[in-house]
């Protein structure tokens, strides 16, 4: 862009471009719209019909005041500008997207104005503001050809002297819904008047667009500009000078604001000011976002930004050109510091609506026909489409995507916000003023607004006792002023009207002597910046941190533009490891998107190219937030922060629009030929293009100028891009100083890290500067040295390796378990191993995270500082951990964390490989050790199950306890994708040969990287004709508390969220048969109420905190064990039966019984409720009993209990089994099951559970078909 043209000057700092008129060219006259021909066949062809049908020849059909013709770019001036080359097709498309439109005196001519934006090839983007009005046809060729239409028209349809509002089309004119939806006045409505037109007494006018191109959206400005320019053509006087003049300055002698800066220019009646943001605000953005709030909604738009964040199809969908101009512009605003980076078409034709069909995300605006059904609209794909209906204030949203995080606390900040400025949250509100109207022009109002007038006619009517609204407000003006009633009362004897009076009350002036058009911008303009800054806070809490995980591994630009596609540019998975959980499934989607790529690339392109503006901008915020947390680093937490500039930013715009800052050249007289472009009212002239053509050369306004802007032009650009980081920094030192002024000076000895960070801002920055230069991390870099050293010293020393201390026995509790030895390179090596992990300070951040887990960091670290030699190496002398005294307090302190159980390594890492140890360690006899069959495993955790393993039979290794006693187990390892918690162990076997039947005591399933070990008590029997029968077992497991001698040095353990203090442990089923000990009635209740009490705590807790659900229905002291014992109360021995008998066959008699009765008609009789429960148990037990596990009796009750809970129906089967006679025969009289007032209490105990959602796990549940 250094480009400079003969014509232009510094055309980079010009403030327009083009000034550019299109209309209709006389010469050529009326030709159809080919776009419009264009878009009826494609519509033909879309319904099915002959579409070279539908498009052959002129559609007589529609009036021809209805149909659309083509238009033309009468001027545009400059001729060309060498860095934005003027494309007349998209320019004449843009400006008057339907084509010309033709209006009679009896039609509304209200002016138009909308926006439009052209991208080019490089990305960067043009704006165009664009006024339309309507002028009167003067030539006699174009009214002869719009009679002789209207002739042909009236010929083909005579029975329709009228046309029907239906029958236009989606192309028809400019005039909005609004417009059409009035009807003429009575006294205008002739035949000729309501849609036709007559030579002889109808006068014609047609559409013609001023515009103006310019690279900045300077929307307002412009808009006044066009607007002034309309009104000078209109006004029963000509303007001060002739219009060439004011084209001529804001072309040539207006330049772009300097960022930071006001500036003040002049149109044909009234200044205008603008202004730009400085280099650390946002950037500009000049379109209403409160009226994208408006229109939308709170909740609506920020579904819509969240959307767009994922990048999905986006289509804005509206009658107004400028809403859907309004509503993207002001999206795309709010994505700072990201940008979008598909396709972006904010006013799509109508003729290029196949554009739809692209299978890649877009955003695009498509200007909808009145009264059209959006179910005919026919798009693509909409499964992953965001249709935005602007009109209606509705939004259809895709099937499925991730919430933006803290949206509630989100929308309720913005709603603030807006209520601040009298803008409701809830959207759909008509907006206060009509935003196409013009000064200056006649204001026809919308039909739906007139039970509003009326309703302001009854309130002004003088009859009713009422005063109007013009003397209402002058009434409450002059109360209690008495120079103002005095004036007033001059006024009325003069005959001065009250409107003249408008400026002392303050409607044509507002606060400091602004007008209130300038009232309402800066009030538009302060909504705007607050509304962004509380969507950049947003961004600047979530991605505080991400320069930390930027991998910038290529020596210049030209290897990593080379290699861009092979290399990993940031370490995705250390980044989530280090967000809060409920950030996580937004932030793992956005983190993929190319809008997040492009950020990342320009980051790393900073280090050898001069920052991309938005990211200077985010990198000095990030900055600003840490300089300011220093006293308090944030925490990585899910809480919602709030954004803290609003005042400061609103305060920023205000003054720089209350002070100007510059003024441009006022509009003079050119050396012009005399008497062209006379002034005739009504018609825009055709202007001088000779003094157009070229920019200011030797005249005194731009001599004056010409050097002092160019010398301001290079000191701007020294020291804002320059120097940039020097005017942040000396304002963040200011502001820090401020912040210290109030604080007491401390002694040398009381200074804190954090007094001195603050005091010493320029030693801070620069080493955050370091840090970000070499990307590295200080711990990762010691703990490599370490690696390297230690890993040279066993090379040394194969032969005798060096021990951490003196070996220690295995105890009796850890039997078949090799201990872990706790190893700093070992879990270095874990760590290496994780390809996900890209960077060192990911890296770093994974070994603190597992260290934590395994209770050893204080340990590790200490281990660590052990080396002085590397110590002294590696930090200076002043450095914290070489002062021994602040060294010993911190590895104390950190000693402390060993008291709570973090799983902050295995929730994190869910996609990393782990290495599982299982160890079967069956009952302590040696014979029942053994077995022919082939037993297998399937562990199961939060996060998945690892897949039946099959174990290879008799590997047997014997260890001996503290007591050289002998004990067997079977010892099995595997890898699989890490599982989380472990939660159940499928334990079984085939069942095949000599001796099939296995004893089992217990499983051990050990995480071999965090060491966790976990153990699934069995005590049971694996196979046919033992025990009950099983060949599979279901083993619920807890997390094993580690034996003292073991966690030498790691400090204590909290107790185990599940366990209730006080519960009695639940006996063992196979020790009911005389050998064990029977519970009393008292403990059996209190058992099954403390199972229950202990669900009802699980749900009452956070979510993060409620641990596993299975352990608290299947575990030792849980739901079903509490429940088998109350079955098992008075239950007839096999003593009676001569085998052995359980609960499960007690129901599976029950069942038979009622399927009997059923069939014999005893059950027909029975209530309607009780009957669909016996249905409801009969195919609850037949399915589990059909299931094609192998699992016994106990395991199936189990089942039954586990799924009765889930679905609410414990309480409905329970009276079945007590009123059924088989009870009499299973039960003794005594049992707690028969008796009425103890079913009752359990009843209403299990009642409890139906206000939570039970889930199962999949392992418990398996092959259930219901």
């Amino acid at each position: 862009m250094s480009g400079t043209n003969a014509a232009s000057g510094a055309a980079p700092c010009r403030f327009a471009h083009y000034f550019v008129i299109c209309g209709i060219d006389t010469e050529t006259g009326l030709e159809p719209d080919e776009l419009a021909a264009l878009y009826q066949w494609l519509e033909a062809d879309r319904q099915g019909r002959d579409p070279d049908t539908a498009a052959a020849g002129e559609n007589f059909e529609q009036s021809p005041l209805k149909r659309t013709f083509k238009s033309k770019v009468l001027a545009h001036y400059p001729e060309n500008v060498e860095w934005n080359p003027f494309d007349q097709d998209a320019v004449n498309m843009l400006c008057m997207p339907k084509g010309l439109s033709f209006r009679t005196q009896a039609d509304s001519r209200e002016p138009q104005f909308h926006s439009f934006l052209i991208t080019r090839e490089d990305g960067s983007r043009t704006y165009g503001f664009v006024h339309t009005f309507y002028e009167e046809v003067t030539s006699p060729q174009i009214c002869s050809a719009m009679q002789t239409l209207y002739q042909m028209h009236q010929a083909e349809n005579p029975s329709s002297a009228t046309p029907s509002s239906s029958s236009s089309s989606s192309m028809d004119s400019l005039a909005s819904s609004l417009d059409e939806a009035d009807s003429p006045s009575s006294s205008s409505c002739r035949s000729a008047a309501c849609g036709g037109y007559d030579a002889s007494r109808d006068t014609l006018y047609v559409s013609k667009a001023l515009c103006l191109i310019t690279p900045m959206p300077f929307m307002h400005g412009c808009r006044r500009f066009l607007s002034q320019m309309h009104r000078a053509v209109t006004a029963a006087s000509p303007p001060p000078l002739p219009l060439e003049s004011y084209v001529h300055n804001i072309l040539y002698e207006v330049p772009l604001p300097p960022p930071g800066r006001s500036l003040k220019f002049h149109g044909v009646y009234e200044p205008i000011v603008c202004q730009r943001p400085g280099p650390g605000e946002l950037p500009l953005a000049d379109f209403p976002l409160g009226q994208t709030f408006t229109l939308l909604g709170v909740e609506n738009l920020v579904q819509l930004f969240n959307c767009t964040l994922l990048e999905m199809q986006i289509l804005l969908y509206s009658q107004d050109y400028q809403r859907l101009m309004t509503v993207a512009e002001g999206i795309t605003t709010l994505l700072f510091p990201f940008q979008w980076q598909h396709v972006y078409v904010p006013i799509l034709p109508a003729s290029l609506l196949h554009f739809l069909d692209a299978p890649v995300p877009y955003l695009m605006g498509l200007q909808s026909k009145e009264g059209t059904d959006r179910s005919k609209l026919e798009l693509p794909q909409e499964a992953n489409l965001c249709f935005v209906d602007i009109d209606n204030h509705c939004i259809e949203l895709p099937e499925d995507f991730p919430q933006f995080p803290n949206k509630p606390e989100f929308i309720q900040e913005l709603s603030e916000v807006l209520l601040r400025y009298g803008i409701s949250p809830v959207g759909g509100a008509p907006p206060t003023f009509v935003p196409t109207t013009t000064p200056g022009s006649v204001s026809t109002r919308h039909p739906g607004l007139k039970s509003q007038q009326a309703l302001r006619e009854l309130e002004d009517d003088g009859r009713n006792g009422n005063l109007g609204g013009e003397q209402l407000a002058v009434l409450e003006l002059l109360q209690g002023n008495a120079t103002l009633e005095r004036l007033q009362a001059l006024a009325k004897r003069t005959g001065v009207r009250v409107e003249a009076l408008r400026g002392v009350g303050g409607e044509g002036e507002g606060q400091g002597g602004r007008t209130a058009i300038e009232e309402e911008e800066l009030r538009n303009a302060k909504l705007n910046v607050q509304l962004r800054e509380v969507f950049a806070s947003r961004f600047t809490t979530m991605f505080a941190d991400y320069e930390a995980f930027v991998i910038q591994s290529a020596p210049d630009l030209e290897s990593w533009l080379t290699n861009r596609e092979q290399m990993h540019n940031f370490d995705k998975a250390s980044f989530l490891s280090d967000q809060p959980e409920p950030y996580l499934p937004f932030l793992s989607h956005f983190i993929e998107t190319q809008m997040f790529a492009t950020f990342i690339d320009n980051k790393i392109m900073s280090q050898w190219e001069e920052k991309e503006p938005l990211l200077r901008v985010f990198d000095g915020r990030i900055d600003k937030a840490r300089l300011y947390n220093v006293r308090a680093p944030s925490l990585r937490s899910s809480n919602y922060q709030r954004c803290t500039v609003l005042k400061e930013s609103a305060q920023a715009i205000e003054q720089r629009l209350m002070k100007i800052d510059h003024t441009a050249i006022h509009p003079h007289l050119l050396d012009m030929k005399i008497g062209q472009g006379k002034y005739e009212q009504g018609f825009f002239p055709k202007l001088q293009s000779d003094v157009l053509s070229v920019g200011p050369t030797n005249n005194k306004w731009s001599s004056r100028t010409a050097t002092a802007q160019r010398r301001k032009d290079r000191h701007r650009q020294q020291t804002e891009h320059l120097t940039l980081d020097n005017d942040l920094k000396e304002k963040y030192m200011q502001e820090a100083r401020s912040l210290g002024k109030n604080l007491r000076q401390p002694k040398l000895s009381d200074l804190s890290p954090a007094v001195i960070a603050q005091t010493n801002w320029k030693f801070v920055e620069g080493l955050l500067k370091e840090c970000r230069m070499k990307g590295k991390s200080a711990l990762w870099s010691h703990l490599l040295h370490y690696q390297a050293r230690e890993e040279k010293l066993e090379q040394q020393q194969a032969e005798s390796p060096v021990s951490n201390g003196p070996e220690r026995r295995k105890s009796e509790s850890s039997i078949g378990m090799p201990s872990l030895r706790a190893s700093v390179i070992q879990d270095m090596r874990h760590i290496q191993s994780m390809g996900e992990i890209k960077t060192d300070v990911g890296r770093a951040r994974a070994w603190i995270r597992l260290s934590l887990e395994k209770k050893l960091l204080s340990q590790h670290l200490k281990q660590l500082l052990t080396r002085q030699a590397l110590t002294k190496k590696l930090y200076k002398r002043y450095a914290f951990l070489r002062c021994e005294e602040e060294k010993e307090q911190f590895l104390f302190h950190l000693l402390s964390l060993n008291t709570v159980d973090y799983f902050c390594f295995t929730s994190v890492f869910t996609t990393i490989m782990i290495p599982y140890r299982a160890v079967i360690i069956p009952i302590k006899k040696l014979s029942n050790a053994m077995t022919t069959s082939n037993p297998w495993v399937c562990v199961s955790g939060e996060l998945g199950d690892s897949g039946v393993r099959q174990i290879t039979k008799n590997i047997l290794e014997m260890t001996f306890d503290s007591a050289f006693r002998p004990h067997t187990h079977i010892d099995a390892m595997f890898k699989c994708q890490n599982l989380g918690k472990l939660t159940t162990v499928q334990l079984g076997h085939d069942n095949s040969g000599l001796l099939a039947k296995w004893l089992v005591d217990c499983v051990m399933v050990r995480n071999e990287i965090t060491g966790h070990t976990y153990k699934f008590p069995c005590g049971r029997w694996l196979g046919k004709g033992v025990d009950d029968g099983s060949l599979e077992r279901v083993l619920i497991g807890e997390l094993a508390l580690p034996n003292a001698d073991e966690d030498f040095g790691r400090g204590c353990r909290t107790p185990d969220m599940q366990h209730s203090p006080g519960q009695t442990r639940r006996v063992s089923i196979t020790s009911m048969g005389g050998r064990g000990y029977k519970p009393t009635s008292a403990q059996i209740q209190e058992a099954i109420g403390e199972a229950v009490n202990s669900i009802c705590k699980h749900f009452h807790k956070p979510e993060k905190e409620r641990g596993s659900l299975t352990i608290l229905l299947c575990g030792e002291v849980g739901l079903v064990g509490a429940l088998e014992l109350f079955f098992h109360n008075g239950f007839k021995s096999a003593r009676l039966f001569q085998k052995t008998v359980f609960v499960w066959d007690f129901v599976e008699k029950a069942v038979a019984y009622m399927e009997s009765a059923d069939q014999m008609g005893d059950m027909q009789e029975t209530a309607e409720p009780l009957g669909l429960t016996c249905v409801s148990l009969c195919h609850y037990v037949s399915a589990i009993n059909s299931s094609p596990r192998n699992i016994g009796k106990d395991g199936k009750f189990q089942l039954l209990v586990c799924l009765g809970a889930r679905d609410r129906l414990l309480i409905q089967w329970l009276p079945l089994l007590v009123e059924c006679p088989v009870i009499q025969r299973m039960y003794e009289e005594s049992a707690l099951l028969r008796d009425r007032t103890t079913v009752n209490a359990l009843i209403a105990v299990l009642q409890t559970l139906h206000d939570f959602p039970i889930t199962l796990e999949a392992s418990l549940v398996k092959g259930i078909d219901l």
